[in-house]
């Protein structure tokens, strides 16, 4: 089930961010406070394990640095995904420039879904886990987006650097495979 998380308010954003710029330095705080837990799972469902604070610290840093530049096409929690997505992108290509192997494995899916226990039962989800895993890796970032984020297609886009036919795509591929996966 799709829902809406009341803390991705656009009239809100929008306000905490004109008190920002004006100086108000609660606004920051209060932004941090509506965004960080969403962009800490969302990093965990993009594979991230190590450092995850760190991240979410960085991509409220690069936020408030390009503040100015935000134009309010997409609701802020929207912008801050995308701003996140990209730095865990750059993080795996300098890991894999110094030597080290950074591929994304099935393995590093999340392995808790809050939202996905209240669609089935409990003992349907390691079977829901293991179908996820079973999803490429855009599949999984557009389903997650989609179903627990509650974003819609253009916002998905958005984030993940796609087309917005691309992301229905691959949210219906996405759906079509868990659905098989879980009806064998």
């Amino acid at each position: 089930m799709i829902h809406a998380d009341p803390r991705d308010d656009p009239s809100m954003d929008s306000q905490l961010i004109e008190q920002w710029k004006s100086g108000d330095e609660r606004a920051a705080t209060t932004i941090v406070e509506r965004h960080a837990e969403a962009l800490s799972r969302f990093a965990v469902r993009l594979g991230v394990t190590e450092d995850i604070d760190e991240l979410v610290q960085e991509t409220f840093i690069r936020a408030f640095g390009a503040l100015e530049s935000f134009r309010s096409d997409s609701s802020l929690r929207t912008w801050l995904f995308t701003i996140e997505r990209r730095l865990v992108i750059d993080r795996r290509r300098a890991q894999a420039r110094r030597g080290h192997e950074v591929a994304v494995e099935d393995a590093h899916v999340a392995t808790e879904y809050d939202a996905l226990d209240s669609l089935v039962a409990d003992e349907a989800s390691q079977r829901v886990v293991d179908a996820m895993a079973r999803l490429t890796r855009m599949q999984r970032e557009v389903f997650l987006l989609r179903v627990q984020e509650g974003r819609n297609y253009r916002e998905i886009a958005e984030i993940l650097d796609t087309t917005e036919g691309s992301a229905r795509v691959h949210y219906h591929n996405a759906i079509r495979a868990v659905k098989e996966f879980l009806d064998d």
